[in-house]
Parts: C-alpha cells; structure tokens; sequence
C-alpha cells in the first residue's frame, strides 16, 4: 500500500515549520552570529572534505590523482583551520567571493539577453543580470555587510518556509480528518 509523504507526518511538517520559525528569527536578531556560525560550519565541512580527500589519496583505488587529492586536500584543511580561528574574516571573505560571482554571472545573463535566439522576453534576462549585478558590486564592495544582509536573508527564508510548513501541515491534517477511512485488504 503507498502513501502519500505528506499524509503521513503532517506533525513533522508543523515541526519543521516550528523550528524554521525559531531558526528565521534568531537568524533575523542576531544575523552577525548567524554569519559567523554559517562560517563555522563551512570551517568543518573543509576539514572533513580535507581529510576526506588526503585519505583518498591513499587508497589502493586511486590512481594518477594522488597529487591532486592531496593538493586539494591539505588547501581545505587550511581554508577550514582558517575558518575556524578567524570566522568573521571567513564570512566577509566568502561573501566577497559570493559578490564576484554575482557580478560574473549577471555579465553573462547580459550577454545571453541580447545573444539569445529564445522566444522568452528578453527583459526578464536583463532584469536579472541587472539584480545579480547589483547584488555582486554591493556584496564585493562591503563584504562585511553583504555577510550580515545573507545571514537575514537566509533568516527570511527560513521564516516563510517555517510558514509555509505549519500550513501545510494543517491543511494535510484537515485532509486526513475530512477523508473517509481506508479498509485495507487483509492478506489471505
């Protein structure tokens, strides 16, 4: 018999949608503490991604690239040991990057705007190079607080997903108590 994932945890759905509330509003209150956690925890994953890859590199498998596994990995294990000891340099300096790749990005939307033989109306490409240009030169040129504006972003997010979750969850558990009851077959 399937079901339907929705029908089964509509108490998991207002759960998550709880905790993305909580999340949205400390991340909102506090966005500078919320950057350098982001930070952090981009701090671990590249010393667990360093270490993953200087262990790769010694496996029987691995053939040919053993000097690039341990390349890349000892360079994210200094990003990482990095991230860890100096977090809010970390999150102004990803976010200067951020800024850069908005800005590349947003030439190549133009670019592809004007290039482009596709039907779709050719303002909505220019529009979003522009916003992602916007958003680069902004980002690059204070990435301090370019750093704080994703922390609330991703605050926002969270806040309407949590939101969005809850009421999901309480329109799944109307559903279920509207819906008839199911006889299932016993197995003969």
């Amino acid at each position: 018999m399937e079901r339907d994932w929705l029908t089964v945890g509509w108490k998991m759905l207002f759960v998550r949608g709880v905790i993305g509330i909580v999340f949205g509003i400390l991340a909102i209150v506090w966005p500078i503490s919320t950057a350098i956690a982001l930070a952090l925890l981009w701090g671990f994953w590249a010393l667990t991604d360093g270490i993953g890859s200087i262990v790769q590199a010694f496996q029987p498998e691995s053939r040919g690239s053993r000097l690039w596994l341990i390349v890349l990995g000892v360079i994210a294990l200094i990003a990482g040991f990095f991230a860890i000891t100096s977090p809010g340099m970390t999150a102004k300096t990803l976010t200067w990057i951020l800024g850069i790749w908005l800005i590349v990005r947003g030439v190549f939307e133009l670019f592809g705007a004007f290039s482009s033989r596709q039907v779709m109306p050719r303002w909505l490409l220019v529009l979003s190079a522009a916003l992602s240009i916007l958003l680069g030169v902004l980002f690059a040129a204070n990435p301090g607080a370019g750093a704080v504006s994703i922390a609330v972003l991703l605050g926002v997010t969270a806040l309407v997903w949590g939101v969005v979750l809850i009421a999901v969850g309480f329109s799944v558990r109307r559903a279920l108590g509207s819906a008839p009851p199911t006889i299932t077959p016993s197995p003969a």
